[in-house]
């Protein structure tokens, strides 16, 4: 009997101590699984350094970067899962894929930063100088039309009408404009070559880094992270079904490292506002 019970014990055992090392190794196989992140552009670049940094390997990240250069087809293959996680859009793109898309729908997982939208001028150093008749350049593109509109609004050139959009309000959404400013509709990525043929250009942050200017230095005005400007900060998102993913929520707190933040701030001179607000902030 005793020998039974002993048998008995030293099966429970093995057991107990297989389902435990089961249990270890499903648990290192998800620390350690894979990310796929989609990205473009400057946000590719930066991702990649994150993908590499000590600060991804602390927080049991594994981080693919994949870049895409359309972001409509970006969207739609995270909202199909092939994507994991995306890091290129605004809260204003995002919520306007979700509104038309019918592949699924996506879930933001955080905010990341802000690229300023600045008005430029050669010929003035602040807005109150801008003369009566004054031209402005202003992209034809519909979304950074409105971004804009709404800077010069801010800025007390303009006023717009009340149910003005800030993804698709255009120059005909004006209500007031006091000192008769004219607008000149161009490329938005075109703003730096035009600077010396208009009184006033808003440009892109984007756009005005390819063309060598600051927008925290060389604007006569800028935007600044306030309620103005929430749409236009960038977030990262997801498919729906995954938005309560830990793992990638951790994406969210490595974006906001000091030592990612640092690497950030020195590549692009600081005009990546860093934005670490809840998604309460952008859902007001």
């Amino acid at each position: 009997m005793k020998k039974s019970y002993l048998w008995i014990i030293g099966v429970i055992v093995v057991v107990v101590l297989g389902a435990l090392g089961l249990h270890a190794l499903s648990s290192q196989k998800s620390k350690t699984s894979t990310i796929t992140v989609g990205s473009m552009g400057s946000d590719y670049a930066i991702w990649q350094h994150i993908a590499k940094s000590e600060d991804a390997k602390k927080l049991g990240l594994k981080i693919k970067v994949k870049q895409v250069t359309d972001g409509v087809a970006l969207n739609k293959a995270t909202a199909e899962g092939n994507i994991d996680v995306n890091a290129f859009q605004s809260w204003t793109y995002y919520l306007a894929f979700n509104k038309q898309s019918k592949v699924g729908k996506l879930a933001a997982l955080g905010t990341t930063y802000m690229e300023p939208m600045g008005i430029y001028s050669k010929k003035y150093k602040k807005v109150s100088e801008i003369p009566d008749g004054a031209t402005i350049a202003v992209a034809n593109n519909p979304s950074q039309q409105a971004r804009g509109l709404i800077l010069l609004k801010k800025a007390g050139l303009i006023k717009l009408k009340k149910n003005f959009s800030s993804a698709l309000g255009s120059i005909n959404d004006i209500k007031s404009n006091p000192k008769k400013l004219k607008f000149k509709q161009i490329d938005d990525t075109t703003g730096p070559r035009v600077l010396h043929t208009v009184d006033a250009v808003l440009i892109s942050n984007t756009v005005a880094l390819e063309g060598h200017l600051h927008v925290l230095t060389d604007s006569i005005y800028h935007e600044n992270v306030d309620q103005s400007t929430k749409d236009n900060i960038n977030i990262l998102a997801t498919a729906k079904k995954n938005k309560n993913n830990a793992a990638y929520k951790k994406l969210v707190t490595l974006y906001h490292k000091k030592n990612i933040q640092n690497y950030i701030k020195d590549k692009y001179y600081g005009t990546k506002v860093n934005v670490a607000k809840p998604l309460s902030y952008l859902e007001k």
